[in-house]
């Protein structure tokens, strides 16, 4: 007898979020930009407008161009169904809305003349919660320390040394998050 192969729909929600900010992405690129701009990325707006609003959860959505979205998504698909499978979906739902809504609140108090779009604080609260998957009480895991020592001690360098478009403050606050949340689902 031959075993069959099927393909399983192992992480709906890292699956959605990744073909969700694809089509966003094409949306984006399509317009030039403009559908991006409009909703899909943050900046300071009027505080009487609901789009504002909506921009605080929708900037993870958008990306600059295709290989922002390939380079994030690729991180998203790579470590979300870990996190999805250990802690459930619901969980990925809430680290995706807590910090979009954190880094796009940083962005709009703390750095008012930029706009900010993409999921790379999703990335960083991604990649700081798997190092924290061993997490037992009492003890910090080495791979966690080595994690935040490399990814975010290379941002707060670039973004001290390097002038660029890339929001380094974004990764911050996400591995921020993903230090606090990861903590958490993986102290029970």
């Amino acid at each position: 007898m031959k075993s069959r192969l099927k393909i399983t729909f192992n992480a709906p929600v890292t699956i959605a979020f990744v073909f969700i900010c694809f089509i966003v992405t094409f949306l984006g690129v399509s317009s030039g930009g403009a559908i991006t701009r409009a909703y899909f990325m943050v900046y300071r707006g009027p505080w009487n407008s609901p789009f504002t609003y909506l921009r605080l959860f929708t900037h993870v959505l958008g990306h600059s161009g295709w290989d922002h979205f390939i380079g994030n998504a690729a991180y998203i698909l790579l470590l979300g169904p870990l996190i999805e499978e250990r802690h459930g979906s619901r969980k990925v739902i809430y680290v995706i809305l807590i910090t979009a809504l954190v880094t796009g609140l940083v962005n709009i108090l703390f750095f008012p003349t930029t706009a900010l779009c993409g999921a790379s604080g999703v990335v960083f609260a991604f990649i700081i919660i798997t190092s924290l998957t061993g997490f037992r009480k009492g003890e910090i895991p080495l791979t966690f320390i080595l994690v935040a020592v490399i990814f975010l001690g290379q941002q707060i360098l670039d973004g001290v040394l390097i002038k660029d478009n890339i929001s380094n403050i974004s990764h911050i606050v996400g591995g921020i998050i993903g230090a606090i949340v990861g903590y958490r689902l993986n102290r029970r």
